[in-house]
């Protein structure tokens, strides 16, 4: 035995069966620590460190493994290693802090070409030429850019039917809420309207603020949207901005107030003035916008 090359005994544990690289990475903790990647305000960070919620949030998108998924600020990465557990046919993560994008580095190389990190600014981000279908949106979204964000990709689903299968998305719950409330409920409005008129949209489940590092001071929501297969006319996305903006601008107000510069659109589409914008249904806020289009 003294004979033997002690290089002769290493074993490379890489090599062995059922090795998972991604598993055999350090603790999230240990990656920030190790890259001080302090969560900073500025940029809207609250970190999701256990990986049991984030292998939940993965679930909630589905079966993933011919699917190209995109996340918007994995920060330490735990949702994107959920994510390609979960088997990803591919990841392309955009995140803007560069301490982050560094502290991927580790997972890039453990995922062996399915991890594909961009350093950029989600909002000014052409998702749709940078990602091939099919196309999947799961993320921890930056509160300050969620809603812009969201505002985007329904644009795109109208403009680009099918561009995307389902987005997983996190939210303030007060935003979740008025994504998924249907017409009639208190947070309806008109971020609901876009979302459910292109969405079935279902507010998957809570987490509280203990389960962020640090704790936000809200209370957060998964939100899931589905595309819908849209048939008969349709308003252009901006027609049902425009229409919407003015409808919901003065809740309690009529609807004959609050649509007075736009003569004549109640009695096209036959919808009573005497209503508020939150007693209608999706379908009336399609018809009103139709004749706004050009």
């Amino acid at each position: 035995m003294s004979e033997l090359n002690k290089a002769d005994l290493k074993i490379d544990i890489t090599a062995l069966p059922g090795y998972d690289a991604i598993k055999a990475l350090p603790p999230l903790r240990d990656v920030i620590a190790r890259n001080d990647l302090r969560a900073e305000k500025k940029f809207g960070q609250n970190f999701l460190l256990d990986l049991n919620i984030t292998d939940k949030i993965a679930r909630v998108a589905g079966d993933l493994t011919d699917k190209n998924v995109i996340e918007i600020g994995p920060g330490p990465g735990g949702l994107t290693r959920s994510l390609l557990q979960a088997g990803a046919k591919s990841v392309t993560a955009i995140e803007f802090d560069p301490r982050a994008v560094a502290a991927l580095q580790s997972l890039v190389d453990a995922a062996a070409g399915r991890l594909n990190v961009i350093q950029g600014d989600a909002l000014n981000t052409d998702l749709l030429t940078l990602v091939p279908g099919p196309r999947v949106v799961v993320a921890n979204l930056p509160y300050n850019i969620a809603t812009p964000l969201l505002t985007n990709w329904l644009e795109q689903l109208r403009n680009h039917p099918g561009c995307y299968d389902i987005l997983v998305l996190m939210f303030q719950k007060e935003v979740a809420e008025r994504i998924a409330e249907p017409p009639g409920e208190k947070a309806f409005g008109r971020l609901g309207v876009i979302s459910q008129w292109l969405c079935h949209a279902d507010r998957v489940f809570d987490l509280p603020p203990s389960a962020f590092t640090p704790p936000p001071k809200v209370t957060s929501s998964i939100v899931r949207l589905r595309p819908k297969t849209l048939t008969g006319p349709q308003p252009r996305f901006t027609s049902v901005e425009r229409l919407t903006a003015a409808a919901f601008g003065q809740r309690r107000k009529m609807l004959k107030s609050c649509l007075k510069s736009m003569p004549g659109l109640l009695e096209k589409a036959n919808v009573d003035g005497s209503l508020r914008a939150e007693q209608l249904g999706i379908d009336d806020f399609i018809r009103l916008s139709l004749p706004l289009d050009p």
